[in-house]
């Protein structure tokens, strides 16, 4: 699996707690820092942001993808608006979770989102 993490950098504990929760084994990670500033449009920050990745458009439709999202909500939004557009479906997310009582605050992978599933059964509300 590939993830694509666009938080800070992963650990190797959290790296191996999104494989056990996964059920797969994550045979690259590609980090994208991601800054963007705040007093200029997203959308071009965005594009700049999605050109920093090394993948095809078949990698990007065949390839199992997992993504740690950025942490701004407005770029987190707009980066899975553009990721269907590429990938033809929702991608699954980690979501970290502080542990309780660290310090230094310390982050675990606490579950793994299905969105694609999330939208699916929300599609049918609508009937």
């Amino acid at each position: 699996m590939l993830l694509l993490n666009f938080s800070h950098p992963l650990t190797p504990q959290q790296v191996a707690q999104i494989e056990r929760l996964s059920g797969k084994t994550i045979e690259n990670i590609i980090d994208l820092a991601v800054q963007f500033e705040s007093q200029q449009p997203f959308l071009p920050q965005l594009q700049a942001l999605m050109e920093r990745i090394p993948l095809t458009p078949a990698e990007w439709q065949n390839a199992p993808i997992l993504i740690n999202p950025p942490s701004l909500n407005y770029i987190a939004v707009l980066l899975l608006a553009e990721l269907h557009g590429r990938m033809g479906y929702f991608p699954p997310l980690v979501r970290l979770a502080p542990v309780p009582g660290e310090l230094p605050p310390r982050f675990e992978a606490a579950e793994i989102l299905n969105l694609q599933a999330v939208r699916d059964q929300a599609r049918q509300a609508r009937y």
